[in-house]
């Protein structure tokens, strides 16, 4: 999600236009990918790895199955699931739910990954960033007061995909549009026209075919639903709307937090969430001219039907999990694939805390790139968003890469 260690939640926005990696899904055996080395482990070296909710873990993990097993279309397609990681969901599947109040259901579940997967360090080369180690970022799911209509409090509104809007994979092209443009819009006369940029959509020109679903308070805070993918608007009534990403200009992603940091306006070490969004409410019109620096534009849809205690939609196609699903580089990862995260995190009071937390592999982000490089889901509201904003450190992933059918069957 990040360019730099401190602008770690300023990217997501952009996550729709990673190539798609055409080689074979990664599958037991590899002993490289993306550059970095796999190196088999036992589980027993791994430190946390017993004292993990592993229960936790599998809940997470069942949700990814039904589309794996259903060949259901991702969101944000990533690579291949492998015949073995179908297997492994199959097996989640059919088996029975723990009993929890028996107190083996973590047992069962630790079993269950044992049985199945093959945990595997990911090594990075020594030159590589971060100096040949992981590096976390955090994300999470804002929530902000809103309105249907517009009035003088609520005038910044989040746009509905525009009718006929084609998304384009890494290239794909339709004549009269730039070929670094990832989307394109029917001109009338039976051939195609380039997407708007963010200034010019601001400026009204989709205003016939996008119309908005939904008004926000602040530029900034529409700018930061528009990074993060999706969002709880709270209306005056009490209640909730859910909005998730639905598609977008096809433009490339600028991160505002970098050129602030490029010039001097907030150091490095001081950007957060609260920073950035400080400086956009206190430079209202430098904030414009900055925020228009990216021409990228996310379009949103309502999610009515959406289950209110569930996480937002991920590239996946399914919901998010707090402190379980991680966004990766869908170029090299499937979805549904565990990776168990050792190092430390801070909670949203800053407090740094030991990690040893398997995570599921369920959404995906523009700065998400390398085989040891992930986003961490942390929830919904401003303490998510605190501590979002905090999580840039390194740490060491281990992929659980799933056992040939036959064998995990024996």
């Amino acid at each position: 999600m990040t360019r730099a260690a401190s602008l770690g939640l300023l990217a997501r926005g952009a996550a729709m236009t990673l190539a798609i990696s055409a080689a074979s899904p990664v599958a037991l055996g590899a002993t490289e990918i993306g550059g970095a080395r796999l190196e088999p482990v036992a589980y027993a070296d791994l430190a946390g790895w017993e004292a993990d909710d592993h229960a936790a873990a599998l809940a997470a993990f069942r949700v990814s199955c039904p589309p794996i097993l259903d060949g259901r279309a991702a969101l944000r397609p990533a690579a291949q699931a492998s015949a073995d990681l179908e297997a492994a969901c199959r097996a989640a599947m059919d088996a029975p739910r723990a009993d929890a109040s028996a107190g083996d259901s973590g047992d069962v579940a630790r079993a269950f990954f044992e049985t199945h997967f093959v945990p595997h360090r990911v090594i990075p080369q020594p030159e590589a960033p971060f100096g040949g180690r992981g590096f976390l970022t955090g994300y999470y799911e804002p929530e902000l007061p809103g309105a249907l209509a517009p009035d003088a409090r609520f005038a910044t509104p989040l746009r509905a995909r525009p009718a006929g809007l084609v998304t384009l994979a890494e290239g794909e092209t339709r004549p009269g549009v730039d070929p670094t443009f990832r989307a394109a819009l029917p001109d009338g006369a039976g051939g195609f026209r380039p997407v708007p940029d963010r200034a010019a959509i601001e400026e009204g020109a989709l205003d016939a075919v996008a119309p908005p679903i939904v008004w926000l308070e602040e530029p900034g805070e529409a700018f930061i639903v528009h990074v993060q993918g999706s969002a709880r608007i709270r209306l005056a009534d009490g209640r909730v709307l859910r909005v998730g990403y639905a598609g977008r200009n096809g433009h490339p992603y600028t991160s505002i937090g970098r050129l602030l940091v490029e010039r001097g306006a907030i150091a490095r070490d001081d950007m957060s969430l609260e920073r950035l969004l400080g400086w956009l409410r206190e430079n209202p019109g430098e904030a414009r001219a900055l925020m228009r620096e990216n021409a990228s534009y996310i379009f949103f849809t309502r999610l009515a039907d959406h289950d209110p205690a569930l996480g937002p939609i991920g590239g996946a196609g399914v919901p998010l999990t707090p402190h379980r699903s991680l966004a990766v580089d869908r170029g090299l990862w499937p979805y549904g694939l565990p990776v168990f995260l050792a190092g430390a995190i801070p909670d949203a009071d800053g407090r740094e805390a030991p990690l040893a937390r398997l995570m599921i592999a369920q959404d995906t982000g523009s700065a998400i790139l390398g085989p040891a490089r992930g986003d961490y889901f942390v929830g919904s509201g401003p303490r998510a968003g605190t501590q979002a904003g905090l999580i840039r450190h390194a740490a060491e992933f281990v992929v659980l890469l799933p056992r040939r059918a036959e064998e995990a069957a024996r």
